[in-house]
């Protein structure tokens, strides 16, 4: 009966990875460790966290991580917002977006009517690559388990992938975001929508109607989603 329960488990996992678009399997405990049935998002979290520990699967141990950004935000959002990888700003206080791409984000976040405490912040690469340089595929590949398992935990009604390697990584492709945005996208139960980074931005701010754009997509859905307070 025992064997029969682990096998529906894994049978099970192996079902949720395929809709998140995960190919493949890991050895990983990464992979193989979830929170106990009925945890909560808020008590889930932390069990991640756990698991990630002081991280050292990939090489940006080795390059001069000052700390682990692992998220930040409501556990119970039904938008989350997930980046690339942590600037130096995050890197010294462990927390993603609060650099001057985060008060972007934040400005962002506010334009479609809600609060940085209303949403859930994270990124794909959980450690700042060194000189801000873009990820490796190692490195990507070493912390996707644990991105996937705070969207799993979350289960917003609404992702928007930032940039290039968030948008690449979520959804399995080598297109550009110029080709990606404008586009909404399914991700497991989530509508994903990708669009620029905020620090593309900054360096280009012309694209901010884009992006704009992209954020009544994100408002709309949300308001679809929305309870009817009648």
């Amino acid at each position: 009966m025992a064997d029969q329960d682990t096998r529906a488990q894994l049978a099970e996992h192996l079902r949720m990875a395929k809709e998140l678009g995960v190919a493949g399997v890991s050895r990983d405990p990464a992979w193989r460790t979830r929170a106990p049935a009925g945890a909560s998002a808020r008590e889930a979290l932390p069990m991640i966290r756990d698991d990630l520990g002081d991280c050292t699967r990939c090489k940006l141990h080795t390059l001069g991580r000052k700390q682990i950004v692992f998220g930040v935000g409501n556990p119970a959002a039904d938008l989350m917002f997930i980046g690339e990888a942590p600037g130096a700003e995050e890197d010294l206080q462990g927390i993603p977006f609060v650099g001057r791409a985060g008060q972007l984000l934040t400005k962002i976040i506010e334009a479609i009517g809600l609060t940085r405490d209303q949403v859930y912040i994270a990124n794909i690469i959980k450690c700042r690559p060194p000189e801000n340089r873009n990820p490796d595929p190692d490195e990507v590949a070493a912390c996707e388990p644990f991105v996937v398992r705070q969207v799993q935990t979350i289960h917003p009604k609404v992702i928007v992938a930032l940039g290039t390697f968030a948008a690449q990584a979520l959804l399995r492709t080598k297109d550009p975001i110029s080709r990606l945005r404008g586009r909404v996208f399914t991700f497991g139960d989530a509508h994903l929508i990708p669009t620029f980074h905020p620090a593309y931005l900054l360096r280009s701010p012309e694209r901010k109607r884009d992006v704009w754009e992209d954020m009544k997509k994100v408002r709309d859905l949300l308001q679809a989603d929305a309870p009817d307070p009648s």
